[in-house]
Formats: C-alpha cells, structure tokens, sequence
C-alpha cells in the first residue's frame, strides 16, 4: 500500500474545511441550543466543542481520515465549506459590525 498525501491546494481545501466545520459547530448560533444542553451537562465539554486546538484537532483528524478513505469525495464536500469559510473570512475583515 502506498500512501498518498495531498497536494498543497488539497490542503488548503482541507484546512478551510475543518475550519469552517469547527466554526458551525463551536460559534454559529444553529448549534446553540446544543451547545446549552452540552454546557448543562458538563461545562468541560462546552470548552472542549469551543476550542479551536482541541475540537479543531478532531475534526482535522476526521478531515484527514475522510481524505485517507477517499481523496476525491472529501475535497468534493470539503469544497463548499471551504468557499464559505474563505467567503466568512473576508467578511469578518471587511466589515467587522
């Protein structure tokens, strides 16, 4: 078996993705309601969900996995998580209200 790695534009896409994955999950307000039950339960695994190290890492890893089981599939859905992160970013620099 030979192992494969990305090229650099397939790491980009990635990257962005499981940025914007951690973003939904950790800070967009549809998971908010989630988030309350999480923090209810156990305020050490809101921290957890919140923290770009420690739940970004998770989901890199899953990101990576998906990538590892089919390169071609996980950079198709990575996509257009991708363009929405870039498009979040460049809206949070631009007008910052």
């Amino acid at each position: 078996m030979t192992w494969d790695y990305p090229t650099w534009w397939g790491v980009v896409l990635l990257s962005l993705a499981a940025f914007r994955t951690w973003r939904i999950l950790a800070e967009d307000t549809v998971f908010d309601s989630l988030r309350r039950r999480v923090a209810r339960a156990d305020s050490k695994r809101e921290e957890f969900i919140t923290c770009p190290w420690c739940a970004g890492f998770w989901i890199a890893m899953l990101w990576w996995l998906a990538w590892i089981l089919s390169a071609r599939w996980a950079l198709i859905v990575a996509t257009p998580l991708a363009i929405s992160a870039v498009l979040g970013l460049i809206a949070a620099n631009i007008d910052p209200d």
